[in-house]
């Protein structure tokens, strides 16, 4: 049976956060602020501009220079976002297992695509993706199920013939909402209000390695399912 495990990719499949808390210091320093500890920024990184200003500027969307404010931050990104992405500790040694079990794997994320494909190019990733779906793909971005639907219809697989890793709440409500299983990745970027347990994954892990058991056992399930049959009654 095809099955397929999509990620998501800040805070899930790589370690964004040091590029993404630069850019945001460098911007803070051209506004006359001193550098923010990354530990302060990483629990933020996954949460986009929106976020990282939140954190880094205190604004809102609502705030009138947000916009400006955003198009500044995006374009010190740009500028370095493919400087140094590292995957988290294991991940490369997953990705290699699932593909020799003759798994496929790809990412589904909220990052625009001018970012992800070429930092996924960065880290030698691009060829062996089955499909990346990225937040200007799909006509919602997650929490809604569209681009996890549309990465089902690429790999040309059904919704619970996947199964959705990521480490934000959204992440597990797309999951969810597109009928897929999900693990929660509590290595990744959460803060002190998450409340990953309450979310409805399928599967929690605390590190990378921890993602092949549940991996094991949704593969049980999945053939567990395929060899039930019905007996027709007399």
């Amino acid at each position: 049976m095809a099955s397929v495990v999509l990620f998501d990719l800040d805070g899930t499949l790589a370690d964004t956060a040091p590029d993404l808390g630069l850019a945001l210091n460098l911007q803070r320093k051209r506004h006359g602020l001193p550098f923010l500890d990354q530990e302060i920024i990483r629990p933020y990184a996954s949460h986009g501009s929106k976020g990282l200003l939140g954190i880094g500027f205190d604004i809102t969307p609502e705030d009138a220079n947000f916009a400006a404010m955003r198009d500044e931050y995006l374009a010190l990104y740009d500028e370095l976002h493919t400087r140094a992405p590292l995957l988290f500790d294991g991940m490369d040694a997953l990705l290699h297992r699932i593909e020799a079990a003759g798994m496929q794997w790809g990412v589904v994320t909220n990052k625009p695509r001018r970012f992800s494909a070429p930092l996924l190019a960065a880290l030698k990733l691009d060829q062996r993706m089955a499909c990346l779906i990225c937040a200007d793909d799909a006509p919602r971005a997650k929490p809604h199920p569209d681009s996890l639907l549309m990465a089902c219809e690429q790999v040309g697989v059904q919704p619970d013939d996947c199964i959705y890793v990521g480490d934000a709440q959204r992440d597990i409500e797309a999951g969810v909402a597109a009928g897929m299983p999900t693990i929660v990745a509590l290595y990744g970027y959460l803060d002190q209000a998450d409340r990953p347990l309450e979310w409805g994954a399928d599967y929690v892990v605390h590190e990378v390695p921890e993602i092949e058991t549940c991996l094991v056992a949704w593969q049980q399930a999945l053939a567990s399912r395929s060899s039930v049959s019905v007996t027709p009654a007399n």
